[in-house]
């Protein structure tokens, strides 16, 4: 097998190396392109680019293979803590009883966040989104927390201030959006506990801890904590290769998310869900509609940019659906249509020729409605849950020596030099 490619540009070759990922893929190295051709390469999307090389998450879209550091993420979905898997994404392998324990200690320490917080919470506009709020919020915490040493002692506590406070600031944003008085995190509950707690509980109605789901949330966050160089995560390392702070570079992962067609598109499922069940749409139409282009409507919730097969993060959140459902024994009219519409989907020949099958979005607002999430904190619940993603690609960067400022070229299709004209000699435009 060659270690290069020969590209011949107005009769001259020249030889372009090429790097070998885990599973086989190659990628032409380019960095020598302009200088070597005066060519630059046009990617609209960066669909076909490589833009780092990562140790974090490994992903096979053809067959539908996720995993974390090299673990099957339907492992660690069945066996794992969200903060084992923090710990996993953020350092490299999974902690030892000696490494969990100080970092379940850490995470306990800082749960709390400063008092002067909720100042800047209550003063945020009734209808802002808490996703607005939090992102706000948390890059608010360089100004409490101004000082991140180099030493590695130093970054551990940073990181874990911010783990264990996103969940302390989210639940805040909530409360504070009802009117209710701020709950305080617990040193007795774990991390999705505290959490779950910190929301509903209240002096009229205490809030009663259910390990199921407890589990489910525990589930969801995993199954969301990093998914390889996707919107938000190539923000992280956009802002962050100019060195800018932890918490800075996390808001703007935060941002990214908060688009319709990024981390809002579990919102989009369920408001379509609603949509048929209260105006009795047929599900065949809908179906029609996704496949035919001249609608430009597509299926919230079906197809992705990567997996051309059964998103795997969805198989595992229906099944956590469908044990919820089963143990709540009522009617979820909202679930029932999803597996219908599954089902149709799985069915016809349009998608299964296109490979558009369930993504993560498909089940994910099902379940956090199920476990009492409005669907106003969605986005907020796939941060909490994408954070040790963020953070993992933040220092991969960081560590990186040879990690340059990312700044990508561009090709200009302006208009020519053009000569300045005075203002008043400047032809009135009708």
């Amino acid at each position: 097998m060659s270690d290069h490619v020969d590209l011949t540009v107005d009769g001259k070759t020249c030889k372009l190396p090429l790097i070998l990922g885990y599973d086989g893929s190659r990628a032409v190295d380019i960095t020598s392109l302009r200088n070597k051709t005066g060519l630059i390469t046009y990617d609209p999307g960066f669909s076909n680019t490589g833009a780092c090389k990562s140790k974090i998450t490994f992903i096979d879209g053809e067959k539908g293979i996720l995993r974390y550091r090299g673990i099957p993420v339907e492992e660690l979905a069945e066996n794992a803590k969200f903060t084992e898997v923090a710990y996993l994404l953020i350092n490299g392998d999974l902690p030892d009883r000696k490494e969990m324990s100080r970092f379940s200690m850490l995470l306990t320490d800082n749960s709390l966040v400063h008092e002067d917080m909720k100042f800047f919470f209550q003063k945020f506009p009734k209808p802002s989104d808490p996703l607005g709020i939090l992102t706000a919020m948390v890059s608010a915490l360089k100004s409490f927390y101004p000082y991140i040493l180099d030493e590695d002692e130093e970054i551990d506590i940073t990181v874990t201030r911010l783990l264990s406070k996103i969940r302390t600031l989210a639940a805040m944003s909530y409360k504070i959006s009802k009117g209710h008085k701020v709950v305080i995190p617990r040193h007795d509950l774990t991390y999705c506990a505290n959490f779950l707690n910190m929301m509903f509980d209240s002096p009229v109605q205490p809030y009663v801890i259910d390990e199921d789901i407890v589990d489910a949330l525990n589930t969801s966050l995993i199954l969301h904590a990093d998914h390889e160089q996707n919107c938000s995560t190539t923000a992280v390392r956009v802002v962050g290769s100019s060195r800018v702070n932890l918490f800075a570079t996390i808001s703007a992962g935060m941002a990214a998310l908060w688009g319709p067609i990024h981390g809002a598109a579990d919102r989009q499922v369920i408001q379509t869900l609603k949509d048929v069940f209260k105006n009795r749409i047929s599900l065949s139409r809908l179906i029609e509609r996704a496949k035919n282009p001249d609608e430009n409507y597509f299926l919230p919730g079906v197809g992705h940019r990567i997996y051309k097969t059964y998103d795997p993060r969805a198989k595992i959140l229906k099944q956590v659906c469908d044990r919820i459902h089963q143990k709540q024994g009522k009617p979820d009219p909202l679930f029932e249509i999803a597996m219908e519409l599954e089902e149709k989907v799985l069915n016809d020949e349009y998608f299964i020729e296109t490979r558009q099958y369930p993504n993560i979005n498909f089940y994910s607002g099902v379940l956090l409605r199920k476990i009492g999430i409005p669907s106003n904190m969605f986005t907020v619940m796939y941060a909490i849950g994408r954070l040790p993603g963020w953070i993992a690609n933040w220092k991969e960067m960081n560590d990186n020596p040879k990690e340059l400022i990312i700044r990508p070229r561009q090709i200009y299709i302006g208009p020519p030099q053009m000569k300045f004209i005075p203002l008043d000699d400047r032809v009135t435009k009708r």
